[in-house]
């Protein structure tokens, strides 16, 4: 059951605090609150429920709130729950009325709220947050237009075309530990024993305990694990090992199975089974074929739809996460694909600048992006629709002096225009949980994703206002010094209602 939220939310100098004294308006959370679309997320929100029957479940603010508050401070489930219930300020963006002792939700809701959530409404969230901003700065005037010009005028409708677009895509590594073929297999013989354990237990005493030899099989793997480099018959010979011990305890399972069995196993364990099947096929493949390389390799049992994503990057060639591809404009991120197998994002930049157009209602002056995006068939296009591609021209480089230092001079300008993205990424890995992401479903872990790219660009918008402020304060400051007022440097309160 779903209850709509009253949106006529006290102010914040009337949030009644037991302790006396009010909230100020100048706080982070308090400015935050009004760059928020609530009325537009509880609509799409509430829909996920129905209205007659249940509890009433929590508010989507009280939801979406959390999950920002979370990521901002970047805490825990438990400790966010705890920050809320000990500060007023994060109460009021949460929405309630007046300041409570008493936590507003138990911690494991913080699993429920990521469920509720999907991409595209948290897609939705985001850009309405931007277009928003944008609005209140008078028809998207922040957009740079200083590309105007570099296409011919043969090929380009002036008003049809603003701004630069900053394409990249990055991966978010997961929360597991580096995968190598003989551990997860060392892993799967132990989880595949505790099945077998579970499946006997209420026959104890009546039928015999199938043998697993898991001393001998721990005793094999360790032998091999604690060595500092072993070679490569020896990882060989262990891997072949721990895959006979696994095709054993799996055969057992199945007999047991056969005679009823399985239905001891709760709904974990039996997830866990079938991954722990599919990966010994995929490892016996491998072993049998002497190879490393097979279609969607398991590298977690606990998080099976992670894959390994090679990025050919000095300090980590391979991660382990979701791939992310976002366009950057003006500062603000967009998130246009998240995928867990690895794909080639040149294919998505066709599809990037439509929606490129089709939130602005015009196509970007020029796109910036990197060498594997430079493809014929994104070039063709972007020539097609007067949209110049950041690096060089396909072809014999230019022969006169003055154009080919003119175009010296605009590719690496474009290079300057990228490092943007780059710290971009930067900021979601080092400052908040893009660096990795805790969360363990496929589901929850892209909302954890995307609710990281509304917070930088929630911060990129707090960060505007104080630049704006601090500019405001100190021209009032040079004026009454020309003017020869005297008086307390104090903040106007015009300046306090606009924070």
């Amino acid at each position: 059951m779903y209850r709509k939220a009253n949106h006529n939310q006290l102010t914040f100098e009337n949030f009644y605090l037991p302790f006396g004294g009010h909230l100020s308006a100048s706080n982070r959370w308090v400015i935050l609150s009004e760059q928020i679309p609530w009325r537009q997320i509880e609509e799409a929100y509430g829909q996920h429920f129905c209205q007659d029957n249940g509890s009433p479940a929590k508010t989507a603010r009280i939801a979406l709130g959390a999950l920002i508050i979370k990521e901002r401070l970047g805490t825990s489930d438990r400790e966010t729950v705890e920050q809320i219930r000990e500060n007023p300020y994060l109460q009021y963006f949460l929405g309630l009325m007046e300041y409570q002792d008493t936590p507003p939700f138990d911690h494991s809701m913080m699993t429920h709220f990521r469920k509720r959530f999907d991409k595209d409404m948290l897609n939705s969230i985001n850009e309405s947050i931007v277009q928003g901003v944008m609005e209140q700065d008078g028809e998207h005037k922040d957009i740079d237009d200083s590309d105007k010009g570099q296409v011919p005028d043969d090929q380009r409708d002036s008003a049809s075309h603003k701004g630069k677009m900053i394409v990249d895509a990055t991966c978010t590594p997961a929360d597991i530990a580096y995968p190598t073929d003989l551990t997860l297999l060392n892993e799967a013989r132990q989880k595949t024993e505790d099945i077998i354990d579970k499946m006997h237990a209420p026959f104890i005493g009546v039928r015999k305990k199938p043998r697993t030899y898991r001393q001998k099989a721990r005793k094999a793997y360790l032998a091999v694990a604690k060595q500092k480099k072993p070679g490569y018959k020896k990882i060989r010979k262990a891997i072949g090992q721990q895959l006979r011990y696994l095709k054993r305890n799996l055969g057992y399972i199945d007999r047991m199975a056969g005679s009823g069995s399985l239905k001891f196993l709760d709904r974990r364990l039996y997830r866990l089974l079938l991954v722990i099947k599919e990966l010994y096929r995929q490892q016996y493949w491998m072993y049998e074929n002497r190879t490393h390389k097979i279609s969607d390799r398991i590298v977690s049992l606990y998080q099976p739809h992670v894959r390994p994503m090679v990025r050919g990057k000095a300090r980590s060639p391979v991660e382990f996460g979701a791939k992310v591809s976002i366009s950057l404009v003006d500062g603000f991120s967009f998130v246009e694909k998240i995928g867990w197998d690895a794909y080639n994002e040149s294919c998505d930049l066709i599809g990037q600048i439509e929606r490129y157009h089709k939130r602005f209602g015009f196509y970007p002056a020029s796109v910036h992006v990197d060498k594997i995006y430079r493809t014929r068939a994104n070039r063709r296009y972007c020539k097609a629709k007067g949209i110049r591609l950041s690096g060089p021209a396909l072809g014999r480089p230019i022969d006169e002096a003055k154009l080919l230092k003119e175009q010296k001079k605009l590719q690496h300008q474009d290079e300057i225009d990228r490092i943007a993205v780059e710290g971009k990424f930067g900021q979601g890995k080092r400052r908040f949980s893009l660096g990795r992401v805790m969360t363990k479903l496929a589901e929850t872990s892209e909302v954890s994703i995307l609710v990281a790219f509304i917070v930088m660009n929630l911060e990129k918008i707090l960060s505007g206002l104080v630049y704006f402020l601090l500019f405001v304060w100190n021209w009032l400051l040079e004026r009454q010094r020309l003017e020869g007022i005297r008086g307390e440097n104090q903040m106007p309160a015009v300046l306090k209602a606009v924070a």
